[in-house]
């Protein structure tokens, strides 16, 4: 009974560590939508603008804020030196919303939000222009599987990272369920996303950088690994290295040196886009501003 109680609370505990890093890749990945607040006299309005687009259609931004506010959206291609192009921000009901042309699969824009009250600019809290990644549609037969199982090897990596900290014998099963849950969700479902999304099965090691097929066979090779040198003999710190490598390989934000596409040669890349641009008020053409662009990639034929 004491064993049944002390394996409920590792469970319990692992449950909450994998929804802690689930919510910290929510909020720190580079694709997800970024939310924006605008302050006026006692009010505050809320809004999300967007880091990922997928499918065929345009992009739409979209502002909840009332009618004595205007705006355009000022955008080029990412990451590129051309002219900027402005769209203007409609009304609709309480919402002013435009829409940002479709790119083909990774795909990039870069874009800042010239936002006025009353005629009146209005500054938005940002340090850099927003980017936004456009991906073909990714049917969720494929998505959602790729999603549970994920959630679910992280789940089981961590439970039995403790158990065998906790030296519970089960962790030698769990670890088993791990690697199959992990292959099928990393190895399986996650390059059949990619492949609806960007047009490729593994932009991985041999074949690319992308940090996220690489966070995944890196992971893979550490838990198989632990996995078969405990069969034999009782090397729990193995499998501890292996959860604690996993977590890590977790706090990682999602996407990071993932597809991008090169304009200048039609090529999608994968590599780590580090972009400082300062977002100032682009009122012309020509941005006032200027960006940083640093990209250490490996070039794959769509």
């Amino acid at each position: 009974m004491k064993l049944l109680i002390k394996k409920t609370i590792y469970w319990i505990i692992a449950f909450v560590i994998t929804l802690g890093a689930s919510v910290y890749q929510r909020l720190t990945g580079p694709t997800y939508p970024l939310d924006m607040a605008v302050t006026s006299g006692q009010e505050t309005f809320s809004f999300q603008l967007p880091r990922s687009h997928g499918g065929k259609t345009d992009c739409p931004v979209e502002l909840t804020l009332p009618d004595r506010f205007s705006g355009e959206i000022i955008y080029r291609r990412f990451p590129t030196s051309e002219k900027w192009d402005t769209i203007r921000l409609h009304r609709l009901d309480e919402n002013l919303i435009a829409f940002l042309p479709n790119q083909p699969p990774a795909g990039k824009l870069e874009y800042h939000i010239n936002l006025k009250e009353n005629g009146a600019l209005k500054s938005l809290d940002l340090d850099e222009n927003v980017v936004v990644r456009f991906k073909g549609d990714v049917p969720n037969s494929a998505l959602i599987p790729h999603v549970i199982f994920m959630f679910l090897a992280m789940l089981w990596s961590n439970a039995t990272g403790l158990q065998a900290a906790a030296k519970i014998n089960s962790y030698r099963r769990n670890a088993l369920i791990t690697v199959v849950l992990f292959v099928i969700g990393g190895l399986i479902f996650g390059p059949i996303v990619q492949k609806y999304a960007f047009g490729a099965y593994w932009t991985g090691w041999p074949f690319g950088e992308d940090l996220t097929d690489n966070k995944v066979l890196a992971s893979v090779i550490v838990w198989i690994t632990a996995l078969l040198v405990n069969q034999k003999k009782d090397r729990r710190w193995l499998v501890i290295i292996a959860a604690l490598f996993l977590f890590a390989i977790y706090m990682i934000p999602h996407s990071m040196r993932g597809s991008e596409l090169d304009y200048s040669s039609g090529e999608v890349i994968t590599g780590m886009a580090i972009m400082v641009a300062p977002a100032g008020f682009l009122l012309a053409e020509t941005a006032p501003g200027h960006y940083l662009s640093n990209i250490f990639a490996k070039r794959s034929k769509t």
